[in-house]
């Protein structure tokens, strides 16, 4: 099962009547309960942004702490993240942000960009030793420095041949039995190292940089199903790149999608849907500048050219954000 388009295009009224569940953490044995946990093209909207409960968005902002790990395709969450709060009015309260802890008074979400330091940079490196990157995860939240982070996110570079299967998913579900609520190094006592649970967050890979190579065993879409099967049968959160990137805005799918957004099969003569959209849509309206940290320079994000694709990923994950900080994501 990949995702359940009943769930994901709900309404901005019918959203509101969400579940009862307290605000605060949704981790549960390191997944969530209810709504969609697979984070694709459905949900990467503003419409989906703003029917989020702000009490959700607060809880998130005021108690989540991210470490997000990531290489050039990576930036797309990242500035896109650090743009959103320039957006619009009440947005630099409801969708702070900052790579240091913010003030009791003014909370913002504490994002640790490049968080996890060590010899592997991006889950594309990993496959020359997953254990050890296991391990980097592992030096990473057992350091008392650390003690505060909640959540761990880790970004590809090119997905292609990587190994999804026998390396990166036991991996994460080893980090997870280890990490996650009640996991095995949670509490006190004998080999207990933190008492902070973790939620990792998973990702798919983005489309192929020249267009072509999406198809076939071990490209990037063979390996997005893959990792959005393994999530939602297991109620992971995924950020799915893949879903992103191969549609556009109006939910149209291109098989041969770059990760810059350029079809051969999108008007007349082949393009890039994301720039045709941004160019007919207002900007500060519609769309917003992706920004390279906040309140710094306007930058689309690495191997972009316009700004809807780290836009789009900017909303689907404060989705996330509020799914772990116990919205249950739908409409009951």
């Amino acid at each position: 099962m990949k995702r359940t388009a009943g769930l994901a295009l709900f309404s901005c009224c019918s959203i509101l009547s969400l579940c009862s569940c307290a605000v605060g953490t949704g981790i549960q044995g390191g997944g969530v309960s209810g709504g969609s946990v697979v984070v694709g093209h459905e949900l990467a909207k503003e419409a989906v942004l703003r029917a989020i409960p702000t009490a959700y968005v607060d809880a998130a902002r005021a108690s989540l702490h991210v470490a997000y790990q990531h290489t050039s395709h990576g930036t797309h969450v990242s500035y896109g993240l650090f743009g959103l709060q320039d957006y619009k009015s009440g947005d630099a309260a409801r969708f702070g942000i900052t790579n240091d802890a913010s003030p009791p008074d003014a909370p913002k979400l504490d994002f640790h960009d490049y968080g996890v330091p060590g010899a592997y940079v991006d889950l594309s490196t990993a496959d020359a030793d997953w254990p050890a990157w296991v391990d980097q995860n592992r030096a990473f939240l057992d350091d008392p420095a650390n003690s505060s982070i909640n959540v761990v996110m880790w970004s590809w570079c090119d997905i292609t041949g990587h190994d999804v299967a026998g390396g990166y998913l036991p991996s994460m579900q080893a980090l997870i039995d280890e990490y996650g609520a009640g996991g095995a190094k949670i509490g006190t006592g004998g080999g207990r190292t933190r008492t902070t649970p973790v939620t990792f967050v998973f990702m798919t890979g983005h489309a192929y940089q020249n267009g072509g190579g999406n198809l076939g065993a071990g490209k990037p879409k063979d390996q997005a199903d893959l990792i959005t099967a393994y999530c939602a049968a297991r109620a992971y959160l995924c950020l799915d790149y893949w879903s992103i990137d191969s549609h556009d805005m109006d939910g149209n799918y291109y098989a041969d999608a770059t990760d810059d957004a350029h079809s051969s099969s999108f008007g007349a003569a082949g393009g890039n849907y994301n720039q045709a959209w941004q160019d007919s849509h207002a900007e500060g309206t519609d769309w917003f500048h992706d920004l390279s940290s906040p309140g710094g320079a306007v930058d689309c994000g690495q191997h972009e050219s316009q700004h809807i694709t780290a836009n789009r990923k900017a909303y689907a994950m404060w989705y996330i954000l509020a799914r772990i900080a116990g919205w249950s994501g739908s409409p009951e």
